[in-house]
């Protein structure tokens, strides 16, 4: 029997010089059963290149050039749209993934029935420094997904018999695709063990590295997106900055 096939979503916009070493870990993987989807967003220094020179490398590598600058929701929703595979994952073109990662989720899936499943990761700096481990709760429910986004998205993975959600062009767009996503699987697993399974890049000057606005943008989201009332949202916040805090403690 064939093993599934994982369609890899990657964005990219000015990604020179970092996307290589991304792509790189995911042409490691011991699981081989995937593709990966490029979309570059009119990058304007030598991306675009780049990834047509790795495309022609190797044929599981497929690149999307978009015909205008849309932002990384619609670069993910493009590649979305583009995948065949029966699951789709996601990769940052400045982050990378263990080279076990797609294997030991795929296997995590297989033996729990779990559609949506996510794995521990740690953040570093540009200069390689770990800055923290984010090891999430085995098993995550809609209601805990309001209190804080458990799911790195680097990490997460979804069988496409729950549909394709789409990405929306909100902060914390990430969060917003893995809070539906987990409404409609009914929960989500963590691949077992301490073991860091991703390597999540937090860049000077990020737009996840301005907590205020992460603040604001999760308000948004309880009452815009979840809509839930004001007294509700209060106290989701509480939960939201307070794990917040955790997820950053080495």
């Amino acid at each position: 029997m064939n093993a599934p096939l994982v369609s890899v979503v990657m964005p990219a916009y000015n990604a020179q010089a970092y996307i290589r070493s991304a792509v790189l870990s995911v042409l490691s993987q011991t699981y081989t059963s995937w593709e990966l989807v490029i979309v570059d967003d009119c990058s304007t220094d030598g991306t675009a290149a780049l990834i047509d020179s790795l495309a022609a490398a190797d044929e599981r590598i497929r690149v999307i050039h978009a015909s205008t600058n849309a932002g990384v929701a619609a670069a993910r929703n493009a590649a979305i749209a583009a995948a065949r595979g029966s699951h789709v994952a996601f990769l940052d073109s400045d982050d990378g993934w263990h080279e076990s990662k797609l294997e030991r989720q795929m296997q995590h899936m297989e033996d729990t029935g779990a559609r949506v499943c996510y794995a521990p990761y740690d953040r570093v700096g540009d200069d390689g420094r770990l800055l923290s481990r984010v090891r999430p709760p085995a098993h995550v429910s809609y209601a805990q997904m309001l209190r804080s986004n458990y799911i790195g998205n680097l990490t997460g993975i979804y069988d496409r018999s729950l549909g394709d959600a789409a990405f929306r062009k909100v902060g914390h767009e990430d969060y917003v695709f893995w809070l539906e996503m987990v409404r409609r699987a009914g929960g989500a697993s963590c691949v077992p063990g301490d073991q860091a399974l991703a390597y999540y890049l937090v860049r000077d000057g990020s737009v996840s590295a301005d907590k205020w606005r992460a603040a604001r943008w999760q308000w948004r989201i309880y009452r815009d997106v979840a809509q839930l009332g004001w007294l509700s949202s209060s106290q989701h916040m509480c939960h939201y900055a307070w794990q917040a805090v955790m997820k950053r403690v080495v």
